[in-house]
């Protein structure tokens, strides 16, 4: 799949090109073209003409008719979609198949859906004396778009975390300009060509391909014609993005990195505990922001888990590269801190060495930590990668106080089987979702986001078409 900018309808390749690496054998996949200011001012151009022409007058039916061509487009490209996916990020195939491009699909025909449960909300009041006017009056609340929604999307989940926010931006009928990751273009390119193919008008949607600071995202999260910002990646980038927005007072919504903690107890299925810890800390070689990295395990089962997850991690083959050299030397030198910082290598710890063409990828050994202090750099910073680190607990509150003592609040899980402590401590954590007994089971109508430095607002159902749109109070006076 070529990487190609579109904007207004047309693809195009201005700008100066760089190199697209597969992570998983370190070959070059083809060009990216960078786009340049100037390539960014005709996308929000065209996003904001578009808004002025028929789509500007699209019912939510037409508009859930055009989400659901769009499905449709995306399904009957699926082996494409795989393809391109499995490409630029390396992960496993199946991992593609049954996750990235069926939520993908998913997005848009739930979003579709949704717009037919949003009726204007109308209420009659008798407005008191001491208002500016008395009587009866009439008011209801319609929605109405934000605008030109800029959508800048991470590398790890490409084509699912950038339709999670372009299907209810476009449901609210907004016009969207996307920047997919430098590291992952071709699915946003392949996106592109489905919702032109769907019919969409010219300047609905853009894609604009390039790097983030002093490049194309900076171009995009600062510029004027830009009404909001929803952002996926990690949370320095989060804040330089904030900065830009703050000059033109943009609204954001921000899904950021997480140091995520599981807990568990002594009551818990030990089994099922470190099932759920092989996949929330190694999914993807933990390059998900859902992925734990710290695991919190009641004294009386911590050895016996430890072993057990050791076991597991060593006995994993096929989890993909990190997605490329850089981030892998980034992910290597935590191992080497922690190393440094006195922890116990239960598992992993470096690179592995296949004997294939592998071999000039960008792996990391699935990696399992103990004895290092809560002070530990590998403890507190965020690695995004397939490490973790377990340590004992001997109380429910001291397990509350070590989970939630970090400056991230993304997502944690609780393994027990005490009904009544899980709903006691589940709404103790300081994260924006809590599993209990599983990982990462997702209802798309459920509100999904963090807090403190994991991000701003929330996506999901509801949520994201409350984001997208603005609230419009109208009173008549009867």
């Amino acid at each position: 799949m070529k990487a190609e900018h579109y904007v207004g309808g047309m693809f195009r390749s201005d700008g100066p090109a760089f190199p697209l690496i597969a992570p998983a054998d370190g070959t070059e996949l083809g060009t990216v073209p960078e786009a340049t200011r100037e390539v960014v001012d005709d996308a929000v151009a065209a996003a904001r003409s578009a808004l002025k022409g028929p789509w500007g007058a699209t019912s939510a039916e037409e508009r859930a008719a055009a989400l659901r061509r769009v499905a449709d487009g995306i399904q009957a490209r699926f082996e494409e979609f795989v393809d391109a996916e499995v490409a630029d990020t390396g992960r496993p195939r199946a991992f593609a198949e049954t996750v990235d491009v069926p939520r993908a699909v998913g997005n848009f025909r739930a979003y579709a859906d949704l717009l037919y449960g949003r009726p204007e909300r109308a209420y009659t009041t008798r407005v008191p004396g001491w208002s500016s006017g008395t009587g009866e009056a009439l008011n209801y609340t319609v929605r109405r778009p934000l605008g030109v929604v800029a959508v800048v999307s991470p590398w790890n989940l490409p084509l699912l975390l950038s339709t999670w926010k372009i299907a209810p931006a476009l449901a609210c009928g907004n016009a969207v300009v996307a920047k997919p990751s430098e590291e992952t273009p071709s699915t946003a390119t392949l996106l592109a060509r489905v919702i032109d193919e769907a019919g969409l008008p010219a300047g609905v949607f853009n894609v604009v391909h390039g790097h983030g600071p002093g490049a194309a995202g900076e171009f995009l999260t600062g510029h004027p014609g830009v009404d909001a910002i929803a952002f996926t990646g990690e949370s320095a980038t989060g804040a330089a993005i904030m900065r830009n927005a703050a000059d033109h007072v943009t609204p954001v919504s921000f899904e950021l990195g997480g140091k995520n903690p599981a807990l568990v107890f002594s009551d818990a299925d030990l089994e099922a505990a470190v099932d759920g810890t092989v996949r929330s800390s190694f999914t993807h070689s933990g390059q998900i922001c859902l992925c734990t990295e710290r695991v919190y395990v009641e004294r009386p089962v911590f050895e016996e888990f430890v072993a057990r997850l050791g076991e597991r991690a060593r006995a994993l083959d096929g989890y993909g590269p990190m997605i490329s050299a850089g981030h892998r030397d980034k992910v290597l030198s935590h191992l080497r801190l922690a190393r440094e910082e006195g922890a116990e290598i239960v598992a992993g710890g470096g690179a592995p060495r296949f004997g294939d063409a592998r071999d000039g990828g960008f792996h990391v050994e699935p990696t399992v930590l103990t004895g290092l202090p809560e002070t530990a750099r590998a403890v507190r910073e965020e690695i995004f990668g397939p490490v973790c680190h377990v340590a004992p607990f001997d109380t429910e509150d001291e397990a509350l106080a070590l989970a939630n003592d970090s400056r991230y609040g993304l997502a944690a899980t609780v393994w027990t089987r005490d009904l009544s402590r899980a709903h006691r401590v589940a709404p103790r954590v300081e994260t924006g979702i809590v599993w209990v007994n599983c990982w990462n089971l997702r209802d798309l109508r459920t509100p999904f986001g963090g807090v403190k430095a994991s991000g701003i607002g929330r996506e999901g159902g509801e949520y994201s078409l409350d984001f997208f749109s603005e609230p419009v109070n109208v009173c008549v006076q009867i």
